[in-house]
């Protein structure tokens, strides 16, 4: 045998005996063989073709990756108190998927949403519920403090980054004064999703000195026996304040320059889009909260959660889809498509990471080509290199379809996730459009169907137009050789992203 299999050329093998390296052949090809019959199971052929292609190319390293971060399935115990939460979820919610009469006449195709969300997240359509919508990050840290100061039974505080500074400082004492004076303030922050952030340590001695309960979700210290896939994270945005005031959207609890010198340097700062929720759908939030706080803590907040929700007549409908690794489908990119599929004039999206699967693909450039006015806002510039360079691999095709691609100026770094459709329906949350947001991380997205707040979502889009440009196709395809390169090597990981 004068040339081993790789990797096996790569390691000392010298003057080993035949029979060693005829072992080693011969594991490699159980690997391979094994890999071919295991990995499908339940996988997209997309996720397993990406995982197949890691093991031939570097079988030790791609298997030590898949053993790590292979499985998108939180741990058993943590998957059966999610289970547990969906069933009290459902067992305390009405056996409809719309609560309350509109007004005005409807398309059938927003109740069959409703209905889709209800099956897939136990919680159905609200009315009576009112909306404000937060564009400047800054400010929307000063409003959510407000609210903490006029809190007077409990707060409910769950977010993906939180770190303290001179802007985020503001929200962050407001729970201690309302801790201090006697309101019940119980906080989630994302673990491996906040740690790496100037202000964490921080943030974390100041909660332990004052002493409210929070803790860490889906935390990974190993040596404290907490262990799950890392890449699995609570990527919520939830503020509830009494149960009447809830916040939700896209931003993080930090400066919007992430306090990371390359950032400052490079000018760049965030930009975020939040909800301020009143109404019924304040306790579909409160119950999402109440939900990861039992699966983080095993403490059912029974006294803090609406127990009936009320069966209000519009104006304002609304209803709290969650997702993520703890349920069995994935719901916010079900809710997308189905939406996507249903519009018959205009669809918008902002995502500042678009790295689709292939029925999003489907979706979008089948309604271009059928004449439906497809607009996506992504960032001219990204933070994540993998995911900016996999996402420019899919504007030419986009583009063919009729899709216009609008591209939010550097250096700020788009950074709002809504999606638009037609006259009625908007849905604004946590959820980015990739296969991390579809199948890895804990989402939550509120679906709301009026007109007016339709209308409102049009002037942020306007301001979005004036800060995008739109992508010179003819340009675009003369980008350097390296950049498209990057782009199609990036690609081939974006089931994995």
């Amino acid at each position: 045998m004068d040339t081993p299999l790789f990797p096996y050329d790569l390691l000392p093998l010298d003057g080993a005996p035949e029979w060693i390296l005829v072992a080693l052949v011969v594991v490699d090809w159980i690997v391979r063989l094994v890999a071919l019959g295991w990995i499908p199971h339940n996988r997209r052929p997309s996720v397993a073709l990406a995982w197949l292609l890691a093991i031939a190319l570097v079988p030790i390293v791609g298997i030590v990756l898949f053993l790590v971060i292979g499985s998108a399935k939180l741990p058993r115990k943590r998957m059966a108190m999610q289970a547990k939460m969906n069933d009290v979820i459902r067992e305390n919610t009405p056996d409809s998927h719309i609560l309350g009469n509109a007004h005005e006449e409807l398309p059938e195709w927003i109740e069959s949403t409703a209905a889709l969300n209800y099956t897939l997240g136990a919680l159905p359509m609200v009315g009576g519920n009112s909306f404000e919508i937060l564009t400047d990050n800054h400010e929307s840290l000063r409003i959510m403090a407000a609210a903490v100061d006029r809190a007077e039974d409990y707060v409910h505080f769950e977010f993906y980054i939180v770190a303290i500074d001179d802007t985020s400082r503001v929200l962050l004492d407001a729970l201690v004064r309302a801790h201090e004076r006697g309101v019940r303030v119980r906080v989630l922050i994302d673990h491996l999703g906040s740690v790496g952030y100037p202000g964490y340590a921080e943030m974390v001695r100041i909660f332990d000195r004052v002493g409210f309960p929070w803790r860490r979700m889906l935390p990974v210290r190993p040596w404290k026996g907490e262990w799950q896939r890392p890449d699995l994270r609570n990527h919520r945005k939830i503020l509830v304040v009494d149960g009447t005031c809830a916040f939700t959207g896209s931003q993080n609890i930090i400066h919007r320059s992430y306090n990371k010198r390359r950032n400052r340097r490079k000018g760049l700062e965030w930009k975020d889009l939040m909800i301020q929720c009143t109404g019924p759908v304040v306790a579909e939030l409160n119950a999402l909260f109440t939900s990861d706080w039992y699966s983080e803590t095993g403490d059912l907040l029974l006294d803090e959660a609406t127990r009936e929700l009320p069966d209000i007549e519009g104006p304002v409908f609304a209803q709290v889809l969650p997702s993520g690794p703890g349920f069995d489908t994935e719901n916010n990119l079900r809710l997308f498509n189905h939406l996507i599929y249903n519009a018959n004039e205009r669809i918008i999206i902002s995502s500042p990471y678009f790295v689709p699967d292939e029925s999003l693909m489907h979706a979008l450039t089948t309604e271009a080509r059928s004449g439906v006015d497809v607009q996506l806002f992504v960032g001219e510039t990204s933070d994540h290199f993998l995911a900016y360079h996999a996402q420019n691999s899919y504007y030419q095709e986009l583009v063919e379809a009729g899709v216009k691609i609008y591209r939010y100026r550097s250096p700020t770094v788009l950074h709002a996730k809504f999606v638009l459709v037609d006259e009625y329906v908007s849905v604004i949350g946590s959820s980015n459009m990739d296969e991390r947001s579809f199948a890895l991380d804990l989402e939550v997205s509120v679906y709301i169907v009026d007109r007016d707040f339709r209308r409102r979502m049009d002037e942020v889009v306007a301001e979005f137009h004036e800060a995008s440009t739109l992508l010179d196709f003819d340009a675009w395809k003369r980008r350097p050789l390296w950049h498209k390169y990057a782009d199609n090597v990036a690609r081939l990981t974006s089931a994995l992203l």
